[in-house]
C-alpha cells in the first residue's frame, strides 16, 4: 500500500464523494474509506421515502456499483471504526486491532439522530431513522392498520407520516412547535402541507412535547406534558441530529458543533480535513457559521476537499439546497431563510404550484418552491447573483422571475 493514502472516515456521500473526486483530480497515492456499516455505501434520502415502500428492493439506492470501488482502486473497509486519532505520529487505531497510518486524513462521519432520553424511550417500538438498519427496522413495523406516533414534524417525521399512511396505518405526529417544519420554511409553506397530511388521514398534536412512555416490554402508549395520551405499536422519533464529532473531540481538533473547517474543508490541523454534516464554517453566501444538513453541501465540501488535497483550485461553492417528497409532492428549496425575512407568495397555493420567496434587505436569500420547478434555478441564480428584486414582477407568476431582478444600488 502506498505510503501516500488519503484515510477517508464515512462511506456516506461526502465520504464516498471525496474518494471518487480523488482519483478523477489525479491522486496516485492510495484511497481508504472506513465504514462502521456493514452495508455497501448508500443513498440516505430514501431511507424515508422509497425504502419504506412495501415492494422497495432492500439493496437499491447504492451510492455506487460494487465495482466501482475496486476499479478506481479506492479499498473499503466495511463494519470498520476508528478508535483513535494519533495526530503526532499521523495514524489511526481501528477497532480489528490494527493501525492505518495517513499522509492526509478526511473525518465524514455524519451526524447522528438526536435521541429521546425520556422515561420508556429504551421501549422496544421506539427507534429513530438514519441508517439503512433503521429504516429496515421501521418498515418493518409499518403494517396496515398499526398506530404510529411521530415525533417530530420535521422532513423525516413527515416524509416518514406520509409512507405510513400510505401503507395503510394510523398516524398521528407530536409537534413542539405551532407547526410543521418551523424551522425550514414559512407558515404559507407549513400550512400546505400540514393540509395535505390531514388530507391523507395523518392527525397532529401541535405544541405537544412527549413526557413518557409506556408498555410491557414494547411501547404502547405515548404521554404528553399536557396530559394528554396517544396509542402507539410504533414511536418514531423525529427530533433532529447532532453532528458525529467525538473521534475529532477526542484528538484534540476545534469543534463547536461541529467540526470547524474552513472553505476548504481544512480542520484546525493541517493533515485533517472535514465534510459533510459533521462540520461548521462560515457560509459564503450569508458570512455566518453554520453546520448545513444536506446533500449538496456534503459533496460540494468533498470537492473541495479533494481539490485542496491535490493542490488545485476548488469549486466556486454552491447556493445550499434541499427537498422533500411528502405524498408524491415535492419542496424544493435553495439558500437558507430567516424568520425575519420578508415573504412573498409567488401564485396561489390553491393550484398545488406556487412558489415563497425570503427578501433580505431586498435581495433574494432563499426560494421555496412548491409542486414545480420552473422558479427553481433562476431562484438560485438571483440568490448568488445577490440582486435585489421588483417585489412586483417578483410576485407575478406570469413573468419569468429572472426578469424581477434589477442592479444593487451603489
Amino acid at each position: 500500500m502506498s505510503d501516500k493514502s488519503v484515510v477517508i472516515v464515512g462511506a456516506g456521500h461526502a465520504g464516498v464523494q471525496a474518494a471518487g473526486r480523488l482519483r478523477e483530480l489525479g491522486w496516485h497515492g492510495g484511497v481508504i474509506i472506513i465504514d462502521q456499516e456493514s452495508h455497501a455505501p448508500y443513498e440516505r434520502p430514501p431511507l424515508s421515502k422509497d425504502l419504506l415502500k412495501p415492494d422497495a428492493q432492500d439493496d437499491s439506492a447504492l451510492l455506487r456499483k460494487a465495482s466501482y470501488f475496486q476499479d478506481k482502486d479506492i479499498t473499503l473497509k466495511p463494519a470498520t471504526s476508528v478508535l483513535q486519532i494519533d495526530r503526532q505520529k499521523r495514524m489511526v487505531a481501528l477497532s480489528d486491532g490494527s493501525g492505518l497510518p495517513y499522509h492526509r486524513l478526511v473525518l465524514a462521519t455524519g451526524s447522528s439522530a438526536r435521541k429521546l432520553t425520556i422515561p420508556g424511550s429504551e421501549l422496544a417500538g421506539v427507534q429513530v431513522l438514519k441508517t439503512k438498519t433503521d429504516a429496515l427496522t421501521l418498515k418493518s413495523g409499518l403494517i396496515a392498520g398499526s398506530k404510529v406516533v411521530i415525533l417530530g414534524a420535521g422532513y423525516i417525521g413527515l416524509e416518514v407520516a406520509a409512507a405510513a399512511a400510505a401503507r395503510g396505518c394510523n398516524v398521528t405526529v407530536l409537534e413542539f412547535q405551532d407547526r410543521v417544519m418551523n424551522r425550514v420554511t414559512s407558515s404559507v409553506v407549513s400550512h400546505y402541507f400540514q393540509k395535505l397530511h390531514e388530507s391523507h388521514g395523518i392527525r397532529f398534536a401541535f405544541g405537544s412535547a412527549a413526557s413518557h412512555i409506556e408498555g410491557d416490554g414494547r411501547a404502547e402508549r405515548v404521554f404528553t406534558t399536557d396530559g394528554a395520551m396517544f396509542e402507539a405499536d410504533v414511536v418514531l422519533v423525529g427530533i433532529g441530529v447532532v453532528p458525529h464529532q467525538g473521534l475529532a473531540e477526542n484528538a484534540g481538533l476545534e469543534c463547536n458543533d461541529g467540526i470547524l473547517v474552513d472553505e476548504n474543508g481544512l480542520t484546525s490541523d493541517p493533515y485533517v480535513y472535514a465534510a459533510g454534516d459533521v462540520t461548521r464554517s462560515i457560509c459564503p453566501f450569508e458570512g455566518t457559521s453554520r453546520r448545513l444538513e444536506c446533500i449538496q453541501n456534503a459533496l460540494s465540501q468533498a470537492d473541495q476537499v479533494a481539490s485542496h488535497i491535490l493542490g488545485l483550485e476548488p469549486k466556486k461553492p454552491e447556493v445550499p439546497w434541499f427537498w422533500t417528497i411528502q405524498h408524491g409532492l415535492r419542496l424544493q428549496t435553495a439558500g437558507i431563510q430567516q424568520p425575519e425575512d420578508e415573504v412573498l407568495l409567488r401564485g396561489n397555493p390553491a393550484d398545488g404550484r406556487f412558489s415563497v420567496l425570503y427578501l433580505r434587505s431586498g435581495r433574494l436569500a432563499a426560494i421555496d418552491t412548491v409542486g414545480g420547478l420552473a422558479d427553481f434555478l433562476p431562484g438560485k441564480k438571483l440568490i448568488a447573483a445577490g440582486v435585489e428584486l421588483d417585489r412586483t414582477l417578483a410576485a407575478d407568476p406570469g413573468a419569468g422571475l429572472a426578469q424581477s431582478a434589477r442592479p444593487v444600488a451603489a
